[in-house]
């Protein structure tokens, strides 16, 4: 193992928990002639600045500095990445003026640049761009000063800047080996600014600690660490794991990060830049396998959660509805210095969260709970979820739900006023024409060949724009009546009509009744589409008596036998 990753402050000080100097970053830096000249602006000047006060002295990393030493040895570097905010602290120190800044900046193709650092003559700094831009970061640091508090307060500000600076804020030093090659590095972290993730600077001071203390063991923890990332790469496993708020950022990097995040108890929402690495860093550099041991021991919960599918659906629910995966470990070992529960008494707390996520009880009368109320939405959809992950016969497939918009589907409308669209109209008419032609049969037939004749004649006038809102309405009227089997009701925004469905559907579809969506259904789940396993049983009429089954027709028999399966399916669950 050659990479070589620190915490390094800027300026030299004591740190506060350990009463010793801080390192402090110091030497020559030598800026490669791939690399382009200095380029932040005020808005790029401004972040840092106000990232290292609002910091206020806890521990704060930024973006790392990625070095190779030079082949001389010493204190001379290859700067691979990072110039601009070395560059921009060198600035910052000159600025403040709190003793000798211990680093300079050399560049391969630009001489005049470094000279430019130590002079910033506003006279010269329309000559070439490099100089511009330094010296507007000169200028942002020095009003940023000036605006913040005022002159009368700046040298507390400057006072405390660097005692952020020498004992709390950190850059991230990341030495590569000196057989590495830098340019295709520098590329991968430049090109669409990938930056090195909290997992793989953990890896390298893991990895670090592992060869020194036991020389050779560092191999064994490279691969089980990879096999830990390939397991997590597993899709249904990531989806059970992770949830929706980590997915795409799973997509992107990797996946290890849920682990780490974790053990680091990292917020969802809200937490600093490297909060991981600043929690974790210590414990990897001086803790080395028990920490790994740490790791391990989450990752095979996870794969025995997955393997249980009782339990890998519960827990997948609740992830899915918002739970972090460190929540649900914690229950599992029990709170407070309390002995890990039973099997049957997590599963029984598990339920428990179950029913506060989906914030309804089995005895609540779950008929009263509305489509277009903002309150029950949410309610209505996670019921849906868990009555399709409770008709599961084995583990719920969220790699399917993860990741995609999972929208309530009206199961039959019985309205197609909202439709405005010349193609709407198109796309709403020719999917009734093939359910009539469906239903139609010798009895009926007098009434669904004339509704056939009037599509066909309304078809070219809507292609033309030569039908208005007013024919569609009066032929989509007639359309409906035929298709609801005679009967029109008020529309029906309750449980028992609703079903799950993938976000995607167009409008016309949207409002179409129960025979065009039952045969949209199935030609989903014909072409491979994944269609949710009690959204296709409500197609089928698989939870209709036989007595009562109508199949092309979402009556009143239909939705009382909808209704009562999904509460007789999630009583054990929300009871």
């Amino acid at each position: 193992m050659n990479y070589k990753l620190e915490h390094k402050t800027i300026g030299f000080g004591i740190d506060p928990r350990t009463r010793q100097p801080t390192q402090g970053i110091e030497g020559v830096f030598f800026i490669p002639s791939y690399q382009r000249g200095y380029r932040w602006t005020s808005d790029e000047v401004t972040k840092l600045l106000d990232d290292i006060w609002e910091s206020a002295g806890q521990p704060y990393s930024l973006q790392p500095i990625v070095v190779q030493q030079k082949k001389d040895g010493g204190s001379d570097w290859a700067l691979i990445d990072g110039q601009q905010r070395l560059t921009t602290l060198w600035l910052l120190l000159r600025f403040m003026q709190k003793g000798d800044v211990r680093y300079t900046l050399e560049y391969a193709t630009r001489p005049g640049s470094q000279a430019y650092l130590q002079l910033l003559d506003p006279a010269q700094a329309e000559q070439n761009i490099d100089y511009f831009h330094i010296h507007q970061a000169h200028v942002t640091i020095t009003q940023w000063f000036t605006q913040k508090m005022g002159e009368a307060y700046q040298q507390f500000l400057v006072d405390e800047m660097f005692r952020f600076l020498s004992t709390s804020v950190r850059v991230i030093w990341y030495e590569i080996p000196e057989d590495e090659q830098p340019i295709p590095l520098f590329t991968r972290l430049n090109q669409g600014r990938i930056p090195l993730t909290d997992a793989e600077l953990i890896k390298a001071v893991l990895l670090s600690h592992v060869e020194q203390a036991i020389p050779g063991r560092e191999t064994e923890v490279a691969a089980q660490w990879d096999g830990i990332e390939r397991d997590l790469q597993r899709d249904e496993i990531w989806a059970f794991a992770a949830g929706p708020s980590r997915h795409l950022a799973g997509q992107q990097g990797t996946r290890v990060d849920l682990l780490l995040d974790t053990l680091a108890n990292k917020p969802s929402s809200g937490a600093r830049r490297y909060h991981t690495f600043d929690a974790l860093h210590e414990k990897a550099k001086t803790q080395g396998l028990a920490f790994w041991d740490e790791v391990v021991a989450l990752h095979a919960q996870i794969l025995g959660w997955f393997e249980e599918p009782r339990l890998y659906n519960k827990i997948g629910f609740l992830v899915t509805c918002g739970t972090p995966i460190g929540s649900i470990l914690g229950w599992a070992q029990g709170a407070d210095g309390q002995a890990a529960p039973a099997k049957s008494a997590f599963e029984t707390l598990l339920n428990h969260r179950i029913r506060a996520a989906v914030q309804v009880d089995i005895n609540d009368n779950l008929d009263v709970l509305h489509y277009e109320s903002r309150a029950d939405y949410e309610k209505l959809q996670r019921i849906l979820l868990l009555f399709n992950i409770a008709t599961c016969r084995g583990r719920f497939p969220f790699e399917h739900h993860v990741g995609h918009s999972w929208t309530l589907e009206h199961i039959h409308a019985q309205s197609a006023q909202k439709l405005n669209r010349v193609e709407q109209w198109d796309s709403w008419l020719q999917a009734h024409r093939q359910a009539l032609l469906t239903i139609q049969t010798e009895h009926n037939t007098a009434v669904i060949k004339p509704l056939l004749s009037s599509i066909d004649a309304a078809l070219p006038t809507v292609h033309t724009r030569q039908f208005d809102q007013e024919q569609f309405n009066a032929l989509a009227s007639d359309i409906l009546m035929a298709l609801n089997d005679g009967v029109v009701e008020e529309a029906d925004h309750s449980l028992s009509n609703l079903a799950l469905l993938q976000h995607g559907a167009n409008a016309a579809l949207s409002n179409a009744v129960f025979e065009v969506k039952r045969q949209r259904v199935l030609d989903m789940d014909k072409s491979g589409d994944y269609v949710p396993a009690a959204t296709r049983n409500v197609f089928l009429k698989y939870y209709t008596p036989a007595e009562g089954l109508q199949p092309h027709f979402w009556g009143d028999e239909d939705k009382i036998a909808y209704l009562a399966h999904i509460k007789t399916t999630l009583t054990s669950y929300l009871q």
